[in-house]
């Protein structure tokens, strides 16, 4: 029988832009005319549930227990007309349908309030900077929040609107909690989940479930999914894949697993699905790709095939369609303008090449494929791909899911959205890297980057090199200052409690970290705990990082967190609070004048760090040192010119201006008319959108062929005057 695919996210990612995996199979299903659906339950499940029915019915079901649920719920409970009248509406503002509805909100006596609304006093002053809209939406966000935890006190403890039972999912070692939880009856979300399903199923008729688990909190609805399939469709196969199983899943050995589903794939999708759509049509093939089954009573893993895995230009455009692209919601939950990306807006998922072109540092799952096989995409296809969705989707956003975007490869995008004159917005993962110059940061911008985010890590030196990051604090900061200096934000990634990590070393990355906001250079940031995985070079070796595993036992499911002892003895977890409430004031431009003391309740050393150490990085003079071989851009249009005669103390010279239309300003140069007539010659020949590039050797040569003292000539006010506005060498 011909296979017809479902595609599933289950419960729950984002609510503001769907998870890509479905959309990536997809595309890679409808190149080889694979019929296929996909469909993404976490945005039905919500939507489902916050609206006038949905609420109405989740009140209900707590009438006859509102007595014994808390102070706030029962605030909620009182409240719930309120609360019934207003949610469709809300629910319609927040898909950009009714932007009308900002005026209500923002007069603050339209939407019901509960203690989430608590912290509004603290943030009053911020708002005075946010638009109508973005204000509404920030309280909008607080209202769908407290109804939240109404859920979560009342009928259903794991739910959580980008994750759902995920502390079921995290370091699972044991099947035996998931397993129980499943034999429990449905939770009340559950059931929303489950009625949402059986309507599709009946309707789609799929033989072949594909499930895509990127996270812990998705782990649990997919088993929940698998199971009710499993029992009212019990002919349908089903499969597992994603980032959790490609992680966690990798030494599977509990053959529980198996009465929810068939197969589990892991890494690249797109051989394994096809093997196993090839092995399900005709059993006598047989061969699989990077695959978990079942064979008499045993977990066996299949790896037969003698197909490869396709290269990134054979996989085919992401395919959105059968999504909801008009009905996800955009929500600001902080007024950081750079942490709302990630949950404001709908973004097009893209990736400019698969893996990490560094591939080195020693927390990440260098061993793995998804970051071992680097393979980037030519920057012509990458564009051919971008107009492809903004037809598809009628979104120009663009987030490209990269570990680390390649500069070279970025730059060679950039070129190519400007010649194509395409209008997008974008934004990618890198490294800090001094690749990444202010040159290059304008030439990204002008291209529609927005913004970056990357891994400073932990902010010492000592620490990057052991983490082999193959950066320097110093480094980072010139980065993110030309970043930052282009208009485009920063997000860095900050670690603490690496493997021996001083109480001194964190310390004096928090002043690092404190110096970097308050010279203006990051925008935002956020502190994650080092955690040992499995395929990393420190879950690998600990020894050599001065850690020791608590157990070498592997478990007979989940297998990537690792639970280690480090030689220093330090409790991490005591500097957790402090460093994530001082950052919070940070984000905001606030307290870089309280004493770091101030943020910890124990005692902490003071900082060795100079406290002028990142302003003394960023300063810098004219760049003198120019590669023959780099390549010189104009990104602006043609000046008018005016020529004139000037004299002075009975001499006279011809003079040329030339004057400038830039977005913002007017801007003009004088230079004598030979060069000037040089200059405007040339512009026009290194101009963006002409196809010949030119080096700045070919600059040098083609100027004293008629003229003398190049450098003279490039490092005078003229020039240096254009190299602030689109004059770049690349």
């Amino acid at each position: 029988m011909k296979t017809k695919a479902l595609l599933l996210t289950p419960p729950f990612t984002q609510l503001n832009t769907p998870y890509p995996a479905t959309a990536y199979i997809k595309g890679f299903l409808n190149t080889k005319n694979i019929p296929s659906t996909q469909l993404d339950l976490g945005i039905e499940v919500i939507l489902a549930l916050f609206s006038k029915k949905g609420l109405s019915d989740l009140f209900s079901s707590v009438e006859d227990k509102k007595e014994t649920i808390s102070d706030n719920s029962k605030r909620i409970f009182a409240l719930q007309q309120e609360y019934i009248k207003t949610i469709d509406s809300v629910i319609l503002f927040l898909q950009g349908k009714n932007p009308t509805l900002a005026l209500q909100i923002c007069q603050e006596d339209f939407l019901p309030e509960a203690s989430r609304f608590v912290q509004l006093e603290e943030l009053d002053w911020a708002f005075g900077s946010m638009g109508t809209q973005d204000k509404a939406k920030h309280l909008a966000t607080l209202y769908l929040e407290d109804i939240s935890d109404f859920i979560v006190d009342c009928v259903d403890e794991n739910f959580g609107f980008s994750r759902y039972a995920e502390r079921l999912g995290r370091s699972a070692n044991s099947f035996d909690e998931l397993y129980n939880a499943l034999q429990k009856k449905p939770t009340y979300i559950d059931k929303i989940l489950l009625e949402i399903l059986k309507s599709k199923i009946e309707t789609i008729q799929p033989t072949l479930l594909l499930i895509s688990v990127p996270f812990p909190g998705n782990l649990y609805a997919a088993f929940r999914i698998a199971q009710w399939v499993k029992k009212e469709y019990p002919t349908i196969k089903i499969s597992m894949g994603g980032g959790f199983p490609n992680t966690e899943l990798r030494s599977l050995s509990e053959v529980r697993v198996f009465e929810f589903f068939d197969f589990i794939t892991l890494d690249d999708g797109e051989t394994p699905i096809e093997e196993l759509i090839a092995s399900i049509e005709n059993p006598a093939y047989g061969m699989y790709k990077r695959t978990f089954l079942l064979e008499n009573g045993e977990v066996i893993y299949k790896n037969n095939s003698f197909k490869n895995d396709y290269k990134q230009h054979q996989v085919g455009t992401p395919d959105y369609s059968d999504l909801w692209l008009d009905k996800y919601i955009s929500v600001i939950e902080m007024v950081n303008p750079m942490h709302r990306l990630w949950s404001d807006g709908r973004w097009n998922k893209l990736t400019m090449a698969h893996g990490c072109y560094w591939g080195k540092c020693t927390f990440c799952d260098i061993s793995l494929d998804y970051i071992k096989i680097y393979e980037p995409i030519a920057a012509n296809l990458l564009c051919d791909r971008m107009e492809e969705l903004i037809a598809q989707t009628g979104e120009n956003g663009f987030h490209f899911v990269d570990e680390a975007a390649p500069p070279a490869l970025m730059r060679a995008l950039a070129l190519e959205i400007l010649r194509r004159k395409l209008v997008v917005t974008w934004w990618t993962n890198i490294r800090f890297e001094k690749s990444f110059t202010k040159d290059l940061c304008l030439l990204l911008k002008a291209s529609g980057c927005i913004a970056v985010s990357g891994g400073l890590e932990v902010a010492s030196d000592r620490l990057l090199k052991l983490i082999d990051k193959g950066v320097t604090v110093e480094q980072v900061a010139k980065v993110t200052q030309n970043f930052t200096e282009s208009g485009i934000m920063v997000h860095a990634y900050l670690m603490y409690g690496y493997p021996t990590q001083t109480v001194q070393e964190t310390v004096d990355s928090l002043e690092m970290v404190r110096q970097l906001f308050e010279a203006g250079v990051l925008q935002s940031g956020f502190w994650h705990q080092f955690a040992m995985t499995a395929h990393s070079p420190v879950g690998i070796h600990p020894e050599k990082f001065g850690v020791k595993k608590v157990t070498e036992q592997i478990g007979t499911f989940a297998n990537n967190d690792i639970n280690y002892i480090d030689a220093t003895g330090i409790r991490h977890d005591d500097f957790s609070f402090g460093l994530k409430k001082s950052l919070f004031n940070f984000m905001h431009g606030i307290c870089f004048d309280y004493p770091l003391q101030d943020w910890f309740d124990f005692k902490i050393p003071k900082t060795k760090i100079h406290p002028h150490f990142i302003q003394n990085a960023i300063q810098e003079g004219v760049n003198f040192n120019v590669k023959p071989t780099a390549k010189v851009f104009w990104l602006g249009g043609k000046p008018t010119v005016n020529c004139f005669t000037k004299n002075k103390k009975g001499h006279s010279w011809e003079v040329m201006t030339l004057t400038f239309h830039l977005k913002k300003e007017v801007i003009s140069i004088q230079t004598n008319q030979p060069e000037g007539a040089w200059l405007f010659k040339i512009l026009d020949e290194i101009s963006i959108y002409n196809s010949k590039t030119y080096t700045f050797e070919d600059l040098k040569n083609d100027f004293e062929t008629q003229l003398e003292n190049f450098e003279l000539f490039w490092y005078a006010k003229p020039i240096l005057a254009l190299r602030k506005v689109g004059l770049l060498v690349l």
